[in-house]
């Protein structure tokens, strides 16, 4: 029985299972957006979220700790100086949103994304909204 034990196995022992995490993490924060199986998202959401509030401090003692969870410090400078500052949100950074079906063993995939991908990707909100307005424009001409 798994009284009071937290987290996924995946069929792994620890130095694999903690291998495929960080490796997840560090691909999510190099791309923001990553497709994976639904466990391993909802796991690899419980590190990453973490970190980002590691990265949100900004002290060195965080980087420190963030380090020593996701050791690639290419990958933790940029969630440091680039993904972190843009960052509004208290709580609640990413978000795993199912999408399909794997073909080969009908696994139920799911995206692992920044709640706010589009604002962290460069995006304005404004620029979204001059193109809906143009759509909404060009409707009422095609009538």
């Amino acid at each position: 029985m798994r009284h009071k034990i937290s987290g996924r196995g995946f069929g792994r022992n620890t130095n694999q299972r903690k291998a495929l995490l960080r490796g997840l993490v560090t691909s999510l924060f190099e791309h923001l957006k990553i497709e994976t199986t639904v466990e391993k998202a909802r796991e690899a959401r419980r590190l990453a979220e973490r970190v980002i509030t590691f990265a949100r401090r900004g002290d060195v003692h965080s980087r420190r700790l963030a380090i020593s969870r996701i050791p690639n410090s290419k990958i933790i400078a940029k969630l440091f100086t680039e993904i972190a500052p843009k960052i509004t949100r208290s709580s609640g950074y990413l978000r795993v949103v199912k999408t399909r079906f794997r073909a080969g063993d009908n696994a139920s995939m799911a995206i692992l994304e920044f709640a706010d991908y589009g604002l962290l990707k460069g995006e304005t909100t404004e620029v979204k909204k001059e193109g809906k307005k143009k759509a909404k424009e060009e409707k009422k001409e095609g009538k």
